[in-house]
């Protein structure tokens, strides 16, 4: 009955563990990621992650953590935006041109309606 408990505490610490590492890793890079935060406040930030982890941790997710989303969020849509002008680039085609083609093949009768709105709302987004 105690290998059942021990493989129990394995799994928890391991668990534990991993979130702790993952919460570390995430504080680290948005210490690096704010353009704000002044090298001196980085570097405290950094001591205290190194002398007193998991304390230093928590407080920086409670006082940093909207500005931890919106910066995280951003990092998101500037990548969105990018890869979404970089298969246009690679298209070739501006969605105005996409909707143009698309209208000469409903009007060829190559689509139906349906399949024309759904190119004309991909081509919008």
């Amino acid at each position: 009955m105690s290998n059942f408990w021990d493989v129990l505490g394995l799994i928890f610490s391991t668990f534990v563990f991993v979130a702790y590492l993952m919460v570390m890793f995430q504080v680290v890079v948005d210490l690096f990621r704010d353009q704000g935060l002044s090298g001196g406040w980085k570097a405290i930030w950094i001591l205290g992650l190194v002398f007193l982890p998991v304390f230093t941790a928590v407080i920086y997710v409670i006082a940093r953590g909207k500005g931890m989303t919106e910066r995280q969020r951003a990092l998101q849509d500037r990548a969105k935006a990018d890869t979404d002008a970089y298969i246009r680039h690679v298209a070739g085609q501006s969605p105005a041109e996409q909707i143009a083609s698309a209208k000469a093949l409903l009007d060829a009768g190559t689509i139906n309606k349906e399949e024309f709105a759904r190119l004309k709302t991909k081509a919008l987004a």
